[in-house]
């Protein structure tokens, strides 16, 4: 999908030299995969705390880290 955006240059900079993207495109790409899995893991750290009888196994966790 194609979006025009204006991102403050310092900030994009910063992105580009954290992830080693070759292009800004992959370097935002990249940091907005990393925030998807940042709110997935607080959704999931949520849901743990909700829960008493929580009774996943490491392997499923696992699983579902690797699913996102």
């Amino acid at each position: 999908m194609r979006t025009t955006l204006d991102i403050d240059d310092h900030l994009l900079e910063e992105i580009v030299k954290k992830t080693n993207a070759r292009s800004k495109k992959k370097a935002v790409e990249n940091a907005l995969a990393e925030y998807l899995i940042i709110k997935k893991r607080e959704e999931l750290a949520n849901l743990v705390g909700n829960y008493q009888d929580f009774d996943l196994s490491l392997k499923e966790l696992e699983d579902m880290r690797n699913d996102s």
